[in-house]
């Protein structure tokens, strides 16, 4: 009697931005060629070919609220697969599957709780647990690989964030946020005083993705 052999576990996780919901699948070296993922207005796919055996790895999610699949994107490192999901609203989501009603407001902005004095509620323990999780695993991944052009520069900005004080926290949110992504400010006595304006690379014009 034969058995087949078992299939490699694979971990995904998730953590979030004020933008985006980033999904991390730990697949080493895995061929970009065989990578495929789908996104939906709700939905992921992701299916790749594992390296050293004949299985296939495929993660269907049902997301917690819709994304912007145009927006959206995914990157192939020798350590994993990491997917980008552009939030259609800003909405700070407590899971990544499911019905997501917890949170059906916006989040509240940092310099308007700063403003306003202690809240009686305040922003979920699991997301920042599952925040503090995560750079731990990126911080292990890092120390296995040498990122190069945008991946080092991605790499760079996420030690800035984790390592910096709130109000550096607070400007890099802020900026990112309301610039559409074309500014990211550390300074937060310069963008917290008025909104930052969109700033495309020379050459490029900025379109909202619904125009």
């Amino acid at each position: 009697m034969s058995t087949e052999p078992a299939k490699p576990k694979i971990k995904h996780d998730w953590y979030q931005t004020d933008a985006q919901v980033v999904v991390t699948i730990l697949i080493k070296n895995a061929p970009a060629d065989k990578v495929k993922v789908h996104y939906g207005n709700r939905s992921l796919s992701v299916t790749s070919a594992i390296p050293s055996s004949d299985s296939e790895y495929s993660l269907e999610v049902e997301l917690a609220h819709e994304i912007v699949p145009s927006m959206s994107s995914y990157n192939v490192t020798p350590s994993k697969i990491e997917v980008k999901l552009q939030k259609k609203e800003g909405l700070r989501w407590t899971v990544l599957e499911g019905e997501g009603k917890d949170e059906k407001v916006k989040a509240i902005p940092q310099a308007v709780i700063d403003a306003s004095g202690p809240l009686s509620q305040q922003p979920p323990k699991l997301f920042r647990k599952d925040w503090d999780k995560i750079e731990q695993d990126i911080k292990k991944m890092e120390e296995e690989e040498k990122p190069e052009g945008d991946a080092a520069l991605n790499a760079l900005f996420q030690k800035i964030y984790g390592e910096g004080s709130d109000e550096v926290r607070r400007a890099m949110n802020k900026s990112f946020v309301e610039s559409g992504g074309t500014v990211l400010s550390t300074n937060w006595n310069q963008v917290g005083k008025e909104k930052v304006d969109v700033k495309p690379p020379d050459g490029l014009e900025y379109r909202k993705w619904d125009n």
